[in-house]
């Protein structure tokens, strides 16, 4: 093979890649923020020293505009808003339903149900709001069947992962993969369910190991949980002038609100009483509880006190955050890396004045038995924390549709409507045209969301809200650095050198390794990160070693979807983490021999299929 230079371009694109890879992996940065950055410096590089290509044309900014409107970037937010409307219309329910039936006759094989039911799925929509829907339903039926939800939660939410690697539209790691990959290799279409026996091959194999094998490998957690939430929140009563519990004993208080248990009592600033039955309790008082959010308004209710400061005058209560109104509803507010709260105070966020919410108590994801102390407003938030607000329907309704933060409705049943059977009928369509080929995938989406929102099955403020900015600032500054890669020739050398490194080995074992790789690799940035800068460089091994692209772009999709190994790899993982009461060690117990199955599987059956 001819050895391949790279040019000053080639080499500044590398290190700018180096520091995108880095910069998605920082938790103190909003990712659209790192994304933004990454085009402007493109742009502006390639303006102020332009580029000819070995085959005379010029890679200029504009080109790198090219994402906002790839096709791939259309098919997802399309999709997106598409699978939305099954969220809203309740169109899941009837899943929930025949699992919910499955656990109350035969758990263990409820659990087999379950997996299958959450990855099958998984390959046609989102598996965010199939999680959000099947926590609950696991919750109680543990309960009710004493069966350790801890033993069911993870494989559940490892399961919908694995069926979001089946189709074309499962993620929207598979639709950029295959976008960029149509763009680079025209000849080639890939239909929607071109890979989806392998997938079930392995992802069998796997669902069996998350059923049989996962359940024994989770330690005895004891997640904590009430009747109808898994979780357990920290929170501070403050005795309220007048209330019932002003000039009360601390005994008299037990009395009344039976089941109360107080872990500390705070008076000023920096004095604690010791929990004596004779401790008269006077207004400004705080009582440490933790519980769940029904018994801590039962409690505020009985002692007629407030679960929050009614004297702080930095966060008061007034027409921004009206809690006396009518029709108040509790919420429970996920923290995931990038959303407005990661890693600030409630206080830096200026949380209660922009969302006209009221923080009332906290669950740390983290280490769920700590007692959360001081002020809630100054504690720094952590990736898996749940926060539990209160406010009116229209404010919680209004931070669900700003797409910032993630609400969970994981207590409540999805609304049953009658536009159900039609968003179930149009996303068949969706699904349908395009496996037959009869439409491309981003034309059959964008009609499936015409007919949504024109049939009354889904608002424009609901399909709004169903977008991420983050998700798509982070393609399409993706789909800028590969085609900077590939214009300047620097992936066809990160190939070269690969490949040169693994000259003495058989194309199977490039391909696996390279596999490996793209695994590693989404395990610390994003998947769709992973995926837009690994598509064109193993399109270039291919190239390099002279055989079909084919299984080196499934070998990118397969490993950019592989996040099974750490609770932030994917956004669902942070679900199942807070609501099982897990620690980040149980998805290294799972998530590794997990990733090592799909890896030796796939390793084994993609030569097969492509006869490498």
């Amino acid at each position: 093979m001819q050895p391949i230079t790279p040019d000053a371009h080639g080499i500044a694109v590398l290190i700018l890649t180096v520091i995108a890879l880095f910069l998605f992996t920082r938790d103190q940065i909003p990712l659209e923020s790192s994304s933004l950055a990454i085009l402007i410096i493109l742009m502006f590089g390639f303006t102020i020293f332009p580029y000819e290509t070995a085959a005379g044309s010029r890679l200029g900014a504009v080109d790198f505009f090219a994402g906002f409107g790839s096709e791939a970037l259309i098919a997802i937010c399309a999709l997106m808003m598409v699978g939305k409307a099954l969220e809203t219309t309740g169109a899941l329910q009837p899943l929930a339903n025949i699992v919910g039936r499955a656990w109350a006759t035969w758990p263990v094989m409820a659990l087999l149900v379950t997996l299958v039911a959450g990855a099958a799925l998984s390959a046609f929509m989102n598996n965010t709001p199939i999680v959000v829907l099947l926590m609950p339903i696991l919750v109680g039926a543990s309960l009710r069947s004493k069966f350790p939800v801890t033993e069911v939660m993870l494989p559940m939410g490892l399961a919908t992962i694995i069926g979001g690697m089946s189709t074309t539209i499962g993620t929207s790691t598979n639709l950029l993969v295959v976008g960029i990959a149509q763009d680079l290799n025209p000849a080639h279409r890939f239909s929607m369910f071109e890979w989806a026996l392998p997938v079930v091959i392995i992802g069998g194999i796997a669902i069996l190991f998350l059923w049989l094998v996962a359940p024994r490998l989770i330690p005895d957690r004891t997640p904590p949980m009430g009747d109808t939430s898994p979780r357990v929140f920290s929170a501070q009563l403050h005795v309220k002038e007048g209330g019932a519990a002003d000039g009360m004993s601390l005994s008299e208080v037990l009395a009344k609100a039976d089941g109360l248990r107080i872990d500390k009592i705070q008076r000023g600033e920096s004095l604690f009483l010791a929990k004596l039955p004779s401790v008269k309790l006077l207004p400004g008082d705080r009582l440490f509880v933790k519980d769940s959010p029904e018994n801590l308004k039962h409690y505020e209710q009985v002692l007629g006190a407030t679960l929050f400061n009614a004297t702080d005058l930095e966060h008061p209560i007034d027409e921004q955050t009206p809690l006396r109104a009518e029709g108040q509803q509790l919420a429970e507010v996920v923290v995931t890396r990038g959303s407005p709260l990661h890693l600030r105070s409630l206080a830096a966020a200026r949380f209660s004045a922009s969302y006209g919410l009221m923080p009332l108590a906290l669950h740390r994801a983290r280490a769920p038995n700590s007692q959360v102390t001081g002020d809630l407003n100054m504690i720094r938030l952590r990736a898996g924390d749940v926060l539990l607000v209160q406010g009116s329907r229209e404010s919680i309704n209004m931070l669900k549709d700003s797409g910032s933060m993630l609400v969970l409705d994981g207590t409540t049943d999805l609304p049953r409507t009658h536009h159900a059977k039609r968003a179930l009928t149009i996303m068949g369509f969706v699904i349908l045209t395009a496996a037959l080929g009869i439409l491309p995938i981003s034309v059959a989406a964008v009609l499936g969301l015409g007919l949504m929102i024109a049939t009354g099955s889904l608002s424009w403020s609901d399909a709004s809200s169903a977008l991420s900015i983050p998700v798509v600032m982070i393609i399409v500054a993706a789909l800028a650095l590969g085609k900077a890669l590939v214009g300047t020739g620097m992936a066809n050398y990160i190939a070269f050198n690969f490949v040169d490194a693994a000259a003495a080995l058989p194309t199977p074992m490039i391909l696996s390794a390279f596999l490996l790789l793209m695994t590693i690799m989404t395990n610390i940035v994003s998947n769709n990160a992973a995926a837009a800068i690994g598509t064109p460089i193993g399109v270039s091994i291919a190239a390099q070693l002279g055989v079909s692209p084919e299984p080196f772009i499934l070998a990118v999709l397969f490993g950019a979807n592989m996040s099974f190994a750490t609770p932030f790899g994917y956004q669902t993982n942070l679900l199942i983490l807070s609501a099982g009461g897990y620690k980040a060690s149980d998805f290294l117990r799972v998530g590794i021999p997990l990733t090592i199955i799909m890896w030796l599987g796939f390793s084994l059956i993609l030569p097969m299929m492509y006869q490498l």
